[in-house]
């Protein structure tokens, strides 16, 4: 019996371990994105194919080093991500993530580590021509991704109050892609992003003015504590040395 009861002792030692370590399989941190999202994670080259980079991707790389684990991306549907930190699919979600009252329902959130700005992207000579246009006239289609906080704000500031009716995608560029064809009315997205889809759509402009600014941060379940704790020692330790700055320079240059 006392033999038996040493064995359980060793093996809920090597099992409440693992689950601090914030790696499940051969010493990897998984993270979730949604690699559509630049310049905070993309493809180097061919959607879908070769290796996913960009400020989250190299801020994770520095996180996973930082406590001497692999980084492996786990590139899913955005609105899938919450759904793979909380079943253990995934240690923790990077994607240009804002911090929700919604979200931190579901997941617990790290230290802020960038701010995003949702912006408007419409027709150069469309319908809309501020933001004004929006909530005065009211009656249109508006894209975005589907889960992201342009879907979110939008989904409370118009369609909720009978506004604008939202059309969503499940990329961003699905969505700039309905636009391009007259499907939608203008397109509510991060500004970084929108930058760069204006830059490939001839005939496509950002509006002036900010829709709303958010802080973005790192996801993790509930339940992991002694993860979230070790990944944002860590973090922290990245913005006080000025790394995550840098990575931030290095694909958003100061204009």
């Amino acid at each position: 019996m006392k033999k038996l009861v040493n064995i359980l002792l060793i093996c809920l030692s090597i099992i409440t371990f693992s689950s601090c370590s914030g790696a499940k399989n051969d010493n990897k941190l998984i993270m979730a994105t949604n690699a559509a999202f630049p310049p905070y994670e993309f493809y180097e080259g061919e959607e879908g194919v070769g290796k996913i980079v960009g400020i989250d991707a190299e801020i994770a790389a520095l996180i996973a080093q930082k406590l001497g684990l692999t980084l492996e991306i786990m590139d899913i549907e955005f609105d899938s991500i919450i759904a793979a930190v909380q079943t253990g699919k995934a240690d923790m979600g990077m994607a240009g993530m804002t911090v929700t009252e919604e979200r931190l329902n579901s997941v617990s959130f790290s230290t802020s580590y960038a701010t995003g700005v949702q912006v408007v992207i419409v027709q150069e000579n469309g319908p809309i021509q501020s933001l004004d246009d929006l909530f005065d006239k009211g009656g249109f289609s508006i894209g975005v991704q589907t889960s992201t906080t342009g879907d979110l704000y939008s989904t409370w500031d118009l369609e909720d109050e009978g506004l604008a009716k939202i059309e969503r995608y499940n990329k961003g560029a699905d969505a700039v892609l309905a636009l391009t064809t007259g499907k939608v009315d203008c397109v509510v997205i991060d500004n970084e992003p929108a930058k760069s889809f204006v830059a490939v759509n001839t005939g496509l402009k950002i509006l002036d003015t900010e829709y709303v600014v958010e802080n973005y941060a790192i996801c993790i379940a509930k339940n992991n504590n002694a993860l979230l704790q070790k990944v944002d020692k860590a973090l922290n330790e990245l913005i006080a040395d000025g790394s995550v700055q840098k990575i931030i320079d290095k694909y958003i240059p100061a204009q």
